[in-house]
């Protein structure tokens, strides 16, 4: 596999002349296109080379959760092409996408799984078309298999790479019908990555590997407090440092460009600069809180209402209250953030781990003033990404500093910068009440969110802030979820799983609470209330078998349960844990996942062992505190992850489903801070309410 491709589109054209060039639209319902003579929209195409290899192009990026596999598996399923002869590249940008090109959400497999099989099986089609014109016989007597359309009467056989000059002078057809999954061959069954041996032979470009002739190197300065901005600054020892070309003010504060990173970074350090810290120099972690805990007092924006929640709370049976907490969260991916550009007069090109290549463009072009078509982009290799990749400030900084000092500028990330200079995950502050009927069943739930806003406000609501409390799947007769659009100036975007990463905690703990209150086991209180709600019944079900549910455990474990529905995919986690001596240890986590239909097993595993892997590292340690309006944590020893040898052994089951595929990159993250808090409570009869997890807090 060949990392790294400089082609824009009119270039790649030209040199997929010598083949079959299939251009599609990867949208819901595209039909595919012949990309040399379409002025349609265009993102990604595949190539049928003359050396019989097959090329997919594809506006998606990596980021180590297996999308140029994934996606080659729906191209070369419906193509009938040998696997070992499959080639993935990322192309530039294509302009005519829209600003909609990115890997968010959790959204590879969805939004592809219908047009890259249409695109394979339209290829197919074209080939056999070919081949049968070569024989002068029907189509029907041709049959394509492992990059050969073979003749059923003769058995003679032309390779893919024989046919696919003439098979690009055939016309596309249109409606070809696609498998029945009974016949794959290749999706469903495991793969092993074929990013792999690039990335461990180091063959893969990541951002931060970007090298170009006459390149120079920045890093920049930003106030510590968010909201700052320079007030003045003196640059006259930064400048006498060894390897300094140039000091130059950019938009988000003061950027020093050197001759390598590290001189870059030790002049940077050694500017004098005066802050104007602006509103929130005196904010605080505390003082943020006993804002919320006094907004909770008050009724917000309606989220949710079904039935009379009031009515059914004040004729309760039984009634319990809890409040639950969760901290400011970074993304901390393992490559800092980076971003090279090269900005001319009348053209900028951008080589940056991206997540988002249209936020990129919008914001080269915003910087440059350019016209879209005059800037290119190239996606590298991502070191991990997580949410944070998706914005483009980073993006403008570089091209900012290219712009100042006509030449090619890498700006690279400090991991105290990453750290103390983030777009968070939000803090959250929600108080849930529940009531129950005299047989210990719910009757009743509310839920009132104080959560900054992010991805925008509907009648006062951010669905993101909200989601997982107002989508519950249980059910409940009486519902009411009301939400504070509170902010206060903490610059917040997604994070891995978004809302519920928070949220699953919060609501699946409180459905154990009004278990235990109503005298339930929390296993057989969800299952009740999931009876019409099959497939996540399913896997909580699942779940419970093979984590080996009601068996007796030592003294000190205990079991924990959790599920949620987001990103398309059903997930449930049981965790076994163990309190001894005051000592939290997590021993063993059990999951179940319903992602509909399956591409790559081996895929999927890998996704759920990182997601709980890194929502674990967060309900135990991860925290994000405010004071004087700074970020008080600098670097891993301040924002510990979980080490290797706290990680639990992780077991992971599918279950079989012909629904359409779900998301699986963020599906384990949001139940695992609430199995292990059960467990918690399984174990010592005392509550979790807030993360990270101490014990020494604990209800």
């Amino acid at each position: 596999m060949s990392p790294v491709m400089r082609l824009d589109r009119r270039g790649f054209l030209k040199s997929a002349a010598g083949g079959l060039l299939l251009g599609f639209q990867l949208s819901r319902g595209s039909k595919p296109l012949a990309a040399a003579v379409s002025d349609n929209k265009l993102n990604a195409w595949v190539h049928v080379g003359t050396d019989d290899y097959v090329t997919l192009f594809i506006h998606k990026a990596e980021m180590g959760q297996g999308t140029v596999t994934s996606l080659s598996m729906l191209l070369a399923e419906e193509l009938e092409c040998d696997w070992s002869k499959i080639r993935t590249e990322f192309p530039g940008i294509d302009r005519a996408f829209g600003g909609n090109q990115g890997v968010v959400g959790s959204q590879s497999i969805r939004s592809s799984w219908q047009p890259l099989r249409q695109a394979g099986a339209t290829a197919r089609e074209m080939l056999i078309q070919a081949a049968a014109q070569k024989w002068s016989v029907d189509k029907s007597q041709c049959r394509a298999e492992n990059n050969a359309v073979i003749n059923t009467a003769s058995n003679a056989r032309f390779s893919y790479g024989d046919l696919a000059e003439d098979a690009a002078k055939v016309a596309p057809p249109t409606g070809v019908a696609l498998k029945d999954p009974s016949q794959f061959r290749i999706i469903g069954k495991p793969r092993k990555r074929l990013d792999t041996p690039a990335k461990t032979t180091g063959r893969a470009t990541f951002g931060i590997d970007v090298r170009l002739p006459n390149m120079l190197f920045a890093a920049a300065a930003r106030c510590p407090v968010f909201g700052g901005k320079v007030g003045s600054f003196d640059a006259a020892k930064a400048k006498a440092m060894p390897g300094v070309k140039h000091v130059v003010q950019i938009s988000s504060g003061v950027a020093v460009i050197a001759d390598n990173t590290w001189n870059a970074i030790q002049a940077r350090n050694a500017l004098a600069i005066q802050w104007d810290e602006g509103a929130h120099a005196n904010l605080s972690s505390a003082g943020i809180r006993k804002e919320w805990v006094e907004l909770a007092d008050q009724p917000g924006a309606v989220a949710r209402q079904a039935g009379d929640a009031a009515v059914a709370l004040a004729g309760a049976v039984k009634k319990i209250d809890a409040v639950y907490e969760a901290p400011y969260m970074a993304h901390a991916p393992m490559e800092p953030l980076n971003c090279t550009a090269d900005v001319r007069a009348d053209s900028c090109e951008v080589w940056a781990s991206t997540q988002g290549q249209s936020a990129a463009l919008q914001e080269a072009v915003r910087v440059t003033g350019l016209r879209p078509d005059q800037v290119k982009i190239h996606t590298e290799f991502m070191g991990g990404g997580f949410g944070r990749r998706a914005r483009a400030d980073y993006i403008g900084e570089a091209v900012e500093a290219s712009k100042a000092v006509g030449a090619p500028v890498q700006l690279t990330w400090a991991r105290e910068d990453d750290m103390q200079q983030d777009w968070y995950r939000p803090a959250s502050y929600t108080r849930f009440a529940g009531s129950l009927d005299a047989d210990g069943w719910p009757v009743a739930l509310t839920g009132r969110v104080i959560c900054p806003p992010f991805g925008g406000l509907r009648n006062g609501v951010s669905s993101t802030a909200v989601e997982g409390i107002v989508d519950t799947p249980y059910a409940i007769p009486h519902v009411t979820v009301d939400y504070h659009a509170a902010d206060p100036g903490i610059p917040v975007s997604y994070w891995r799983s978004v809302g519920y990463s928070q949220n699953t905690f919060f609501a699946e703990s409180f459905m154990d609470e009004l278990a235990a209150a109503g005298g339930k086991d929390p296993f057989e209180f969800r299952r009740k209330l999931l009876e019409k709600s099959p497939r996540p019944l399913a896997v909580l079900a699942l779940a419970a078998d093979k984590a080996g549910w009601g068996k007796p455990l030592p003294a000190g474990h205990g079991r924990g349960i959790a599920l949620v529905n987001n990103i398309g995919s059903f997930t449930a986690e049981v965790a076994e844990v163990s309190v001894i001596k005051g000592k939290l240890k997590v021993h063993r986590v059990v999951c179940a996942v319903d992602c509909g239909h399956v591409v790559n097993p081996s895929g999927v595993e890998q996704q759920i062992q990182s997601g709980i892997v890194y929502g674990l590292s967060a309900a135990m340690k991860g925290e994000i505190t405010i004071d004087h309006g700074r970020v008080q944590q600098s670097n891993f020893h301040q924002y510990d992850v979980l080490r290797i040898d706290e990680m639990p052994v992780v077991e992971v089951y599918l279950v079989p489903s012909q629904a359409a595929p779900g998301g699986i990159g963020e599906a384990s993250v949001p139940p695992i801070a609430a199995a292990v808090g059960n467990a918690i409570f399984a174990a010592t009869g005392k509550r979790v309410r807030k993360l990270p997890m101490r014990l020494e807090e604990l209800a």
